[in-house]
């Protein structure tokens, strides 16, 4: 070890490392790997980690949002739209700035989306005890709030000497860059420590490139995989997120040209394949494609390439119950789901692998047509669908896409949609149509409502040339809107549209499809009618109310045009949706009631529930 040293606080050596990191570009160009941090400053912060970001403000940007959930939404949206390639920092105080921090920990770690979260800690000397916003265990002198962040981390520490960095630091990158493990990383900052000086080697500060590695797959397994594939007659390719953040959509195309497969995308793994590819079938499951959803009901052999198997993707494991799974993830606890037989790889060596391994095995022409046919049949639907512009009454949310989509010529390849939560997330997954890979950013793993509009800023900060679309319902807006003012602050224009149904339309309906009456859901009529568009225009942006689809047409125009963030509202129908497409999904429904719809909704469940996969 180099006998110079630096002598440095803990917080100034954490910054100093963090703004050292690099990683590179497809191109080839050197970039941080880290963008900066957000912060909101406090006692637990603002004197220690405060003074340092301040120190590096040059080297490692620090941007100011107001709200802690909502900053680190936007650093999470910021390495899901660079493919996890590149990441966010994270810092709050001690107390509630801290646990505000829990529910986008635990949406990136559900997501495997990186994000460090520097939360301040309780002071480790205790001779203030208890300081301002000090939890007190009566039981346990050791625990703050920060340890409720140890079953939501990927790798937690708790930094009690300054010279814990020299073995905490390198341990979070890994954990954060790991292609398995990747997700959220969480070290606690306790306030004293952070001002702690220590003399640290001046070479761990030496700038490094940290490269992503690509899970090389086990010849066995491929294998056996091709074996099993080969003797398909009606094979399905269903694409995950995986194939998106290992980058591996010429691929995916590649693989399933070759071998005639037809490909089916999970809310994840939308964008994999462009829209138009004649192989592509289009959303899969409970907010699944016609085409797709019929093809997985018939389908013999189905290859799942980077998904976790969600609920959602498998019709709660009733949707291809009947088909052999092979499932190539970089994830073993993915790969094993369901009982497939599992290819632990990268998806893009994994499906190179495969494809070398098939030869010039081909699927049988039949299934190939009928997959072929049912994919232009339902990109016609689609089209009828978003084409329509002479609407009688409310629009319903697949219109609203439709023109949004048509406002731009290119709106296909330059932008990228946001959403997450409510009636939305079904729409889009059918509707919107994309031909670049992150064109469609979902968080749907946690479907978080109220990380729309901050994961639209995150995603504007990682792709500023792209126009980002924030759609959102009525009720996620409420939830959480503060970011329109640290877009507009940061100059990170975005494109705002929200759909009023008054009320939580997407539970009510689920409500009532389980047997109840509509109730708690639906805002009554006595309810205020709130001006989303004046509320928008009060955070800085520049708004307006469209009154139907042809204004709508105009407003996004001039939302285009627009020389910052731009909130477009429109009243919509909350009884309507896309009625094609779609399959089962498991919502436990009460055993014993006095309802007689709650009663025929069980009888339906029993029924439903033995097509399941046991």
């Amino acid at each position: 070890m180099s006998a110079t040293t630096i002598r440095l606080t803990m917080a100034q050596a954490l910054v100093r490392y963090l703004a050292a990191l690099r990683t590179e570009e497809d191109d080839g160009t050197l970039v941080p790997l880290f963008g900066g941090a957000f912060a909101i400053f406090g006692h637990g912060n603002v004197a220690g980690l405060g003074e340092a970001l301040y120190q590096y403000k040059e080297v490692f940007p620090t941007f100011r949002a107001h709200n802690e959930q909502a900053m680190a939404h936007a650093a999470i949206a910021y390495a899901k739209a660079h493919m996890r390639r590149r990441m966010l920092a994270v810092t709050s105080s001690i107390g509630p700035g801290a646990t505000n921090l829990l529910t986008a920990a635990a949406l990136a770690h559900v997501n495997r989306l990186p994000v460090l979260l520097l939360p301040g800690d309780v002071f480790v000397s205790r001779a203030p005890d208890p300081v301002l916003q000090q939890l007190e265990d009566g039981t346990d002198g050791s625990v703050s709030v920060n340890d409720a962040f140890k079953p939501l981390s990927r790798y937690f520490d708790r930094i009690v000497y300054p010279e814990q960095l020299l073995t905490a630091l390198p341990r979070a990158i890994a954990a954060l860059t790991d292609p398995a493990a990747c997700g959220p990383v969480t070290l606690s900052l306790p306030q004293d420590v952070q001002t702690m000086a220590y003399d640290y080697p001046e070479e761990f500060f030496t700038p490094r490139t940290v490269r992503f590695r690509a899970v090389p797959p086990v010849e066995q397994e491929l294998e056996e995989a091709a074996l099993l594939l080969k003797n398909a007659r009606q094979p399905l390719i269903v694409a995950g997120g995986g194939v998106l953040y290992g980058k591996a959509g010429a691929a995916l195309q590649a693989f399933a040209e070759r071998h005639g497969i037809p490909v089916a995308e999970t809310q994840a793994g939308k964008s994999a394949l462009p829209w138009d590819h004649p192989l592509q079938l289009g959303a899969i499951g409970v907010t699944g494609s016609p085409a797709a959803n019929s093809l997985a009901a018939d389908a013999d052999v189905v290859l799942a390439v980077g998904t976790r198997l969600q609920d959602f993707t498998t019709g709660s494991n009733s949707l291809f119950a009947q088909a052999q799974l092979v499932s190539l993830n970089v994830n073993s606890f993915d790969a094993l789901k369901r009982r497939g037989l599992a290819v632990q790889a990268d998806a893009t060596l994994g499906l190179q692998g495969l494809s070398r391994h098939l030869g010039s095995w081909n699927s049988a022409g039949q299934w190939l047509d009928r997959a072929q046919q049912a994919g232009h049949a339902w990109r016609a639907t689609v089209a009828a669908i978003t084409g329509r512009r002479d609407v009688a009454g409310l629009p319903y949310d697949g219109e609203v896409i439709g023109a949004v989509q048509r406002s731009s010529s290119d709106s296909t390849t330059r932008d990228i949609v946001v959403c997450a939560a409510g009636t939305l997330p079904a729409e889009l997954h059918k509707l919107w149509r994309t031909s670049t890979p992150g064109g469609y950013h979902m968080e749907y793993g946690y479907s978080c409502m109220g990380y729309e509009i901050a994961g639209g800023l995150g995603v504007k900060m990682a792709k500023p040339d792209a126009e980002v679309i924030v759609m959102v319902g009525d009720g996620s807006y409420l939830m959480m809107n503060s970011e329109i003012a640290t877009s507009v602050m940061l100059d990170k224009k975005l494109i705002i549209v929200v759909l009023d149904n008054r009320g939580y339309g997407c539970i009510n309906r689920l409500q009532q499809a389980c047997g109840n009456a509509s109730f708690n859901n639906m805002l009554p009529d006595s309810a205020p009618r709130i001006d989303f568009a004046l509320h928008a225009r009060s955070l800085g942006a520049l708004s307006e109310h469209a009154g139907s689809i042809a204004e709508l047409d105009d407003a996004m125009q001039r939302a285009r045009a627009a020389p910052r963030t731009y909130l477009i509202c429109i009243n919509t129908d909350d009884t309507r949706t896309t009625e094609e497409g779609g399959c089962w999904w498991e919502v436990a429904v009460p055993e014993v009631s006095t309802q007689a719809g709650v009663q025929a909704a069980r009888a339906r469940y029993e029924l439903d529930r033995q097509g399941q996969q046991k």
